[in-house]
C-alpha cells in the first residue's frame, strides 16, 4: 500500500487539540489527524449504509421475501 501524503490547513483551536492530543498520546499530530480522518469516514459510511437499510426496510414484505432455505436450496 502506498503512503501519500495530504496537506490539511487548520485552524488555531483544532491545531492545538491536535498537538494536545498528539503530546497525551506520545504520537505525532499526523498519526493522530490520520486516525480522527480514518474514524470519521467510518462514520459517515455507517451513516450512509443505515440510511440504505432504512430505506430497504420501508419496502420489506414478509410475504415475498425469500427464506434461507430458498436461497440457498436446502
Amino acid at each position: 500500500m502506498a503512503v501519500e501524503r495530504l496537506l490539511v490547513v487548520l485552524d488555531p483551536p483544532t491545531k492545538n487539540r491536535l498537538k494536545e492530543m498528539s503530546r497525551r498520546n506520545k504520537v505525532s499530530v499526523s498519526s493522530i489527524g490520520r486516525d480522527l480522518i480514518k474514524e470519521a469516514l467510518e462514520l459517515h459510511e455507517g451513516i450512509y449504509w443505515d440510511g440504505v437499510a432504512s430505506e430497504r426496510e420501508k419496502s420489506f414484505s414478509k410475504q415475498t421475501a425469500l427464506t434461507h432455505k430458498k436461497v440457498w436450496r436446502k
